[in-house]
């Protein structure tokens, strides 16, 4: 049972769920659920609509749960000395068994996106290679890793709106957005250890204000601003309150709060999106899965 939490732990079960989130809020922007299956939620057999999400899912949790576990593999000497409570570390979890583990969930990646489309399994190993870049290279990198961080997050976006190939041409460029979020909660990552620096800290405020913009700006292009304020509002105060009091006192355990928050708050960012592009279900169904990234957090580190 030991062995089996200390897997699960590896895996950030939290975050996870993010990763779903970003997928659901991709297959929104490309209109899957309005142009393809219109009124889907009233229809009796929806199983072969919902099909291919289920696949771009698994592909997302596959992808994601790799990532981070072979994130904890490159990082095992340096937790040793600051996190020697996690699995590698603590010897729970030796290193090849860690590895192997994140290799099978790269491949349940890879395999499961190829299962529905070529663009999508492209996208799959696009995800996967930059998580490896980020772990092995980049992690360290102050300018270039919170931008390696953030490429994960806008492919993880665009994997969704591959469901409708030809719309990853249209939207490609709203990766950016999650890119810039991603960048600006690991820049302020960097302190959660020993204290991080107030410029940084209101360097990443100004990032999270730039992205709020962004999503009310499509939602105002599409008429859909009144509705996608009941999302961004409480995105927004889940963002910013643990921000401010990390740059109050910019102390780790502060930071290590306002990370978690930024993390976890991509489901309400994600849900936004949903809202923006007018698939309000979908954007109630991605704020469902908030309290269950809020229990998991309790339960599972998500840093």
């Amino acid at each position: 049972m030991k062995k089996l939490i200390g897997y699960l732990r590896l895996m950030r079960p939290a975050n996870v769920v993010t990763a779903v989130a970003d997928v659901l809020a991709g297959m929104a922007i490309a209109g899957y659920f309005t142009e393809i299956i219109p009124g889907w939620h009233t229809t009796i057999n929806t199983t072969p609509y919902l099909l291919p999400a289920i696949l771009l899912c698994i592909s997302t949790i596959g992808l994601y749960s790799g990532g981070i576990i072979l994130n904890d593999v490159f990082d095992a000497e340096l937790d040793a000395k600051e996190r020697p409570e996690r699995p590698i570390p603590s010897g729970l979890i030796s290193k090849k068994a860690a590895t192997i583990f994140g290799g099978v969930f790269f491949f349940i990646g890879i395999f499961t996106a190829g299962l529905y489309s070529k663009e999508s399994q492209y996208l799959a190993g696009a995800i996967m290679i930059s998580c490896l870049v980020y772990d092995k290279f980049l992690k360290h990198s102050s300018i270039f890793g919170p931008l390696n961080m953030g490429l994960c997050r806008g492919l993880n976006l665009l994997l969704g709106v591959s469901i409708i190939g030809p719309a990853i041409q249209q939207w490609w460029f709203l990766a950016f957005v999650p890119i810039i979020y991603i960048a600006s909660i690991t820049m302020i990552s960097r302190g959660e250890v020993h204290g991080g620096s107030k410029k940084m800290l209101y360097f990443g405020g100004l990032l999270y204000a730039v992205v709020i913009s962004c999503i009310l700006t499509f939602a105002y292009t599409k008429d859909n601003l009144l509705p996608t304020l009941i999302f961004v509002l409480p995105f927004a105060f889940m963002i910013f309150m643990p921000l401010l009091k990390a740059i109050k006192t910019p102390i780790g355990s502060n930071i290590g709060k306002a990370v978690k928050a930024g993390v976890i708050a991509l489901i309400l960012m994600n849900a936004a999106w949903a809202s923006a592009f007018g698939v309000w279900h979908v954007a109630v169904f991605i704020v469902v899965l908030l309290p269950v990234s809020l229990l998991l957090g309790k339960a599972f580190a998500v840093t």
